[in-house]
């Protein structure tokens, strides 16, 4: 059976674009892998997505995606794309299982923050680990954080920081920040935010929420400790495309590149969500591009008839 259409993940925009497809009677087939919700399942409490003025748990949040996309004929599949071919006009995507072919498909694949492989970072995220200030920042209003990282993603984390804590600790193993020249200029002149140079973490303090960092001299290997009550690590993303090289055109750090919204290189291949949104990065903005993609893949596919 040859589906109209194959979403590759189940973040907010997989979910979106199976909502939108649903509506339109195509009965997407998703292949949702095993991280379904993406990064919005980092958050305990999500503030900042419309339409919950009390918050909302990350999960409860993909919960809902869920149910709405299946509601109308989305079909859920636990399971990872493990291979594409996109070089012929109906498209293969494969998994472990079997090989689904399809007229069209979006790419939802997500990126994912760069972590520092501690246990202690593993194990505090969403306990004051964070890799989001635009997500977190508003529950350390009045409190001390640390921000771990050099470059502007880093820079971006502790400018926004500065606006509601009460003090910003810039962590980078180097003795100079590899952001952008207008970056550091505002770093260094906003009075907030301090710079420990040459340090890197070697754990995340607190048992049931974080108290602070231990941090170790790259250069003497004297160790010290920073009390804080947020721990934001701004290390950089990685796009989730590892799957898609050599099949569609990316930008040198892996990113989707797209033309008019949503398309790829190749036609009937749409993509959404952070594999190609280096700038903004939050589950409204991708839900949002999700809806592009649907929207462009039925349109392709009502062009085919």
């Amino acid at each position: 059976m040859v589906e109209q259409l194959i979403i590759i993940g189940a973040g907010p925009a997989g979910l979106t674009a199976a909502l939108y497809a649903g509506r339109a009677g195509l009965r997407p087939l998703v292949l949702t892998g095993t991280n379904i919700g993406g990064q919005i399942l980092l958050a305990s409490d999500v503030e900042n997505f419309p339409g919950f003025p009390d918050g909302v748990i990350g999960a409860d949040l993909s919960d809902i995606w869920q149910r709405q996309a299946a509601r109308f004929g989305a079909r859920l599949v636990n399971v990872s794309a493990s291979s594409v071919d996109f070089s012929s006009r109906l498209f293969k995507v494969s998994t472990i299982r079997e090989t689904y072919e399809a007229e069209a498909v979006i790419i939802a694949t997500g990126a994912s923050a760069r972590w520092l492989g501690l246990e202690s970072e593993r194990r505090l995220t969403g306990r004051g680990v964070s890799s989001c200030a635009t997500c977190d920042g508003a529950f350390f209003r009045g409190k001390d954080v640390v921000v771990v990282g050099g470059g502007d993603t880093a820079m971006d984390e502790a400018l926004f920081l500065s606006n509601l804590v009460n003090k910003v600790a810039v962590v980078h193993r180097r003795d100079k920040l590899r952001a952008s020249q207008i970056m550091q200029d505002r770093a260094f002149e906003n009075k907030k935010i301090r710079f420990i140079w040459s340090h890197g973490v070697e754990e995340v303090l607190g048992k049931d929420r974080v108290e602070g960092v231990l941090l170790k001299n790259v250069k003497t290997g004297e160790e010290q400790k920073v009390e804080c009550e947020g721990v934001f690590i701004a290390i950089g993303f990685h796009p989730n495309t590892e799957l898609f090289k050599g099949q569609i055109d990316l930008d040198k750090k892996g990113y989707i590149i797209l033309r008019n919204e949503s398309e790829t290189s190749v036609e009937g291949v749409f993509a959404a969500g952070d594999v190609h949104d280096t700038r903004y990065r939050q589950a409204i903005t991708a839900a949002g591009s999700g809806c592009k993609a649907a929207i462009d893949a039925i349109k392709y596919l009502e062009m085919k008839v």
